[in-house]
């Protein structure tokens, strides 16, 4: 009887044990999955900013740039296709396709704004316009917060997916469907090149 008592208090020790472990493991998951989605929501702030001060950007430089017009479109076309691919992921930032359409809308915004500030510098009137050079450093300083964000974003992002996948929180993360994130990575194809080097 006795053993029988100490077997059950066992089983029950046991049982207690497995049920902490599996709700450590699953809070820990759940806050880690909070830390990566508060982090994508500061990346929204400043898209958010960037994609209201293009159209002032774009309005500016269309004073002085009447024969570019192609440029002033392809500028606005990629802000509303980033905005709308930012919007879709705001909702489900964990969505790994949501944040690779983001990526991509971004890589092609960032694009047409380079070729637009290219372009720029062949106009010394719109270089010299205040509200021109006031817009640019706006958008500089809210590019360099975009990259701040995103980093912290991409680490969050990192431990989540590490510790889903490690063991035993992959047996959790499976039971629980917790499912992996996205990194938000902007392809730039000239970071990829290796710069040209000439002596001569």
């Amino acid at each position: 009887m006795i053993a029988v008592l100490i077997l059950l208090g066992a089983m029950v020790l046991v049982a207690i044990i497995a049920v902490a472990v599996v709700a450590g493991i699953y809070n820990k998951l759940v806050t880690l999955r909070n830390r990566y989605k508060n982090a994508y929501a500061q990346i929204d702030v400043q898209l958010k900013r960037r994609y209201d001060l293009i159209p002032n950007l774009v309005e500016t430089a269309k004073g002085y740039m009447k024969h570019e017009s192609s440029t002033l479109e392809a500028v606005t076309q990629a802000r509303n296709i980033a905005y709308a691919a930012a919007h879709a992921a705001a909702g489900s930032p964990g969505d790994p396709t949501a944040v690779k359409n983001l990526s991509a809308a971004e890589s092609g915004l960032g694009g047409a704004l380079s070729r637009l500030m290219m372009v720029s510098e062949q106009y010394p009137d719109l270089k010299a316009n205040q509200n021109m050079m006031q817009l640019s450093e706006e958008l500089t300083s809210t590019e360099n917060k975009i990259g701040f964000a995103r980093q912290a974003y991409n680490d969050s992002v990192m431990a989540y997916n590490t510790d889903r996948e490690v063991f035993p929180s992959n047996l959790i993360a499976g039971t629980f469907n917790f499912t992996p994130a996205e990194l938000f990575v902007i392809d730039k194809p000239e970071q990829k090149d290796a710069p040209k080097v000439s002596f001569s």
